[in-house]
């Protein structure tokens, strides 16, 4: 006796519109576009990281100079050296123009724009400069301004340290200004290569 069933052929309709097409060849072409910035990618990426440093390191210097501005109290009769030669308050404007130069550059450099970002950047410099300068000047006049006032040694010492903490800081703040200042304020090969355009 058999034990397989017999098999009924089964056929399949499909639709015209479910049929399935033919393998047609399809050619691909890649399209290359090149950068509209005439820097190498890592020009333009490093313009743009140290122009936000030069940003915040602006910013820093203003907001040591507002804690300064605290230090006219009893019995302190008058403000620390760097207050009064207004160093925190006129290098933050340059530091931010420049740092602001350089990010604006990196998005649409223009010859025009190279031109003032290398004047910004070399103003930045010299307010570096001057800012070392006068931080030097300001540890001497002042290392014992806040020891020479207080009545109580215990109040003097801590916050002498804070003091001098702060003067270290804008001095670290100014020598890293004037580097990357200096850096764009004077290499032309790498900014030379712009548009025209104005």
């Amino acid at each position: 006796m058999d034990s397989n069933p017999p098999r009924n052929p089964v056929f399949l309709v499909f639709p015209p519109e479910i049929a399935i097409p033919e393998f047609q060849s399809t050619d691909f072409t890649a399209t290359t576009y090149e950068s509209s910035s005439p820097f190498p990618k890592l020009l333009a990426a490093k313009m743009k990281v140290l122009g936000t440093i030069q940003i915040v390191l602006g910013l820093m210097n203003f907001s040591f100079g507002v804690v300064f501005l605290f230090t006219f109290e009893n019995p302190y009769p008058r403000f620390p050296f760097i207050f009064v030669s207004g160093y925190p308050f006129w290098s933050t404007l340059l530091f931010i123009n420049s740092g602001a130069f350089l990010i604006a550059l990196e998005r649409k450099p223009t010859e025009t724009l190279v031109a003032r970002s290398r004047i910004m950047n070399f103003l930045s410099a010299l307010a570096a400069t001057a800012g070392i300068i006068l931080l030097t000047f300001g540890f001497i006049l002042d290392q014992h301004y806040f020891c020479g006032y207080s009545e109580e040694v215990s109040q003097c010492q801590p916050v002498t340290t804070l003091f001098i903490g702060i003067l270290t800081m804008l001095m670290a703040f100014s020598i890293m200004e004037l580097l990357i200042a200096l850096s764009f304020s004077i290499s032309k090969s790498n900014l030379d290569c712009c548009d025209s355009e104005a």
